[in-house]
């Protein structure tokens, strides 16, 4: 019968890990434990690069003739490259080249100082403006349905990017980030996340911040899948896209 003295918990204890039998027990079930949390961790990791690849390579793949037609309608708009590069912010702070089909005009980035008293985000440190002066006929087409986000999948292939996880913000974001909104970058930067099925441009700063550490204290490969799930009928009603 146990004791609830706490003295005589501690004697009863000092006297079992005498044994050499019992410290090779808790020496094992230590062990095991150990185990057991490396590979919810590594395992739980290995199976969302896994997903990660074969998804983005059978999409690339099967979507090549897509992309191509994109392609071309991008380049008739007015000549311009077809693929827009940025530099983007990932997992702990890595930085890395972000790939989008065009949207906007190709003098976009000097036009920014106009419309930066229109954004539509008044908390936080996002731009979004709905009827952009900047985005071409074709461009709004392409954001309408996120088809400019296609190329996004050779930045999962490559493993700069996952398919699911908080949107890459820019490095000019990130510095003006809190460190409460630094927890964003634990993880691997995605295409799709919870507020990009939840309202998408719509939602504020604030709150991409908690439904993003919302997903790193949840995440999972069952989540990731329900997220993807979701974001087809999310593309497909155009709610929050622009």
């Amino acid at each position: 019968m146990r004791t609830t003295d706490p003295q005589a918990d501690i004697v009863r204890r000092y006297r079992q890990m005498r044994s050499p039998l019992r410290r090779w027990w808790l020496r094992a079930r230590l062990r095991g434990k150990q185990l057991a949390w490396h590979w919810r961790l590594v395992g739980g990791w290995r199976a969302k690069r896994g997903f990660d690849i074969v998804t983005s390579a059978v999409l690339l793949a099967a979507g090549s003739p897509f992309f191509l037609l994109v392609a071309v309608l991008v380049k008739l708009e007015d000549g311009g490259p077809v693929v827009f590069r940025q530099r983007r912010v990932g997992q702990h702070g890595r930085e890395f080249l972000m790939y989008k089909f065009r949207s906007m005009h190709v003098d976009a980035e000097q036009r920014l100082a106009e419309v930066l008293a229109r954004n539509k985000h008044a908390v936080g440190v996002t731009f979004k403006l709905a009827d952009d002066p900047r985005v071409t006929r074709v461009g709004k087409w392409l954001r309408k349905f996120s088809f400019d986000e296609l190329p996004q999948f050779y930045n999962v292939l490559v493993g700069d990017m996952s398919l699911v996880g908080p949107r890459p913000p820019l490095p000019r974001e990130v510095a003006q980030y809190s460190l409460a909104d630094r927890r964003r970058l634990a993880v691997p930067q995605g295409i799709t996340c919870l507020w990009q099925i939840s309202g998408r441009s719509n939602i504020d700063f604030t709150e991409q911040v908690e439904l993003d550490v919302n997903y790193i204290e949840r995440r999972s490969l069952w989540l990731d899948l329900c997220i993807v799930v979701k974001t087809v009928p999310a593309v497909l009603m155009s709610k929050g896209a622009y």
